[in-house]
């Protein structure tokens, strides 16, 4: 009588497959899908010798480590996935303080039931991602959980970086007669989830913004050292963040409405929808606050940058007990430019 192979003999099915309970049980299924999915996509030195952890050589400088979960809605996007998204988050965490991010360890929690070709097109993706950015994921760890108690699939990604000497970027080192600059068009992406989750169809495609930042800032960094601020405006959008360095720094800033770059596309979207573009996520967004003599040294780099062509200055850093964000808007009045009540978007990231 011949014998019939175990399922965990045979390789992994990801065009028919689901994930289920086994695949986290720390049993030879997990081994399985660790090496016939996430190894085999995400395959580089250390990642391969298999341990609980990455031992790696650290240059000279200050590290610097930055984590983030992922548990945006839809998983797949215009423009982007889960995924990428993940990879982006967090190596534009670790750019914001003007550092250079050396390696990525990821986690996974999945539900059982969740498709593995789903699962799969997402790891990829991590793993394009990964290779575009020149950082690779160097340890990892999955969970499985019920189904019925999670949403498919949640990612959490660490990243550790390196600040160079002499760089000290921060969101409390702004000042008064600072100019604040946006590295392109707000908006993007917090349209782009919406329009997506809500099967809407807009005139033109709106695509996420989601892009990894970190060589923009080697640009930025190695012209100006001096920069006082970078900030990514993810949740919340520009006003929320533009909000919290205000509160960090006890300053406050004024806006020109005129010079802020939106897409018309994503303008129109956001009046249709009821939003404020002000309050809109990005993901390959960054503000950068500065000396006013630097100001145009560094618009000259950012616009140099494929992913800054749109730069622009958008309003100046002022002496204000409050903290207000304040804005010039198109038709000449003023306005309060306020922190984001509630929530907008729920599960943009």
């Amino acid at each position: 009588m011949t014998a019939t192979p175990s399922q965990y003999t045979r390789r992994l099915d990801t065009r028919k497959g689901t994930v289920d309970m086994t695949h986290g049980s720390g049993g030879r299924a997990m081994t399985q899908l660790i090496e016939e999915l996430f190894v085999k996509q995400l395959d580089n030195e250390l990642l391969r010798q298999g341990n609980d952890q990455a031992r790696f050589r650290v240059e000279a400088g200050r590290m610097v480590m930055s984590t983030d979960g992922h548990v945006i809605s839809p998983l797949f996007f215009p423009g982007g996935d889960i995924g990428s998204l993940a990879v982006h988050g967090t190596l534009n965490d670790v750019a914001m303080s003007g550092a250079r991010p050396l390696y990525l360890s990821t986690g996974f929690i999945l539900e059982e039931g969740f498709p593995l070709a789903d699962l799969e097109r997402i790891v990829a993706s991590m793993a394009r991602a990964c290779k575009e950015t020149g950082v690779p994921v160097v340890t990892g760890d999955t969970k499985v959980v019920e189904r019925g108690k999670g949403d498919g699939i949640f990612i959490t990604t660490t990243g550790i970086g390196v600040v160079p000497e002499g760089v000290d970027i921060s969101g409390d080192r702004a000042r008064p007669g600072d100019a604040v600059l946006v590295s392109g068009a707000i908006g993007n992406h917090g349209v782009a989830i919406m329009s997506s989750r809500e099967n809407l169809e807009f005139g033109t495609a709106i695509e996420s913004d989601s892009a990894a930042l970190h060589g923009l800032v080697a640009d930025m960094v190695a012209a100006v050292p001096g920069i006082h601020c970078l900030r990514d405006p993810t949740r919340g959008g520009l006003a929320t963040t533009l909000n919290e360095l205000a509160r960090q720094s006890g300053v406050g800033i004024r806006l020109c409405e005129e010079q802020i770059p939106i897409d018309g596309e994503v303008a129109a979207a956001c009046e249709l929808l009821g939003l404020d573009p002000l309050y809109v996520a990005n993901e390959g967004k960054l503000i950068c606050i500065c000396t006013l003599q630097d100001a145009r040294r560094l618009l000259e780099v950012m616009r140099a940058h494929p992913l800054g062509g749109r730069a622009a200055i958008i309003g100046e850093v002022v002496e204000d007990e409050y903290g207000l964000v304040q804005m010039e808007t198109r038709f000449g009045g003023n306005r309060v430019v306020d922190w984001l009540a509630g929530e907008q978007l729920p599960r943009i990231c």
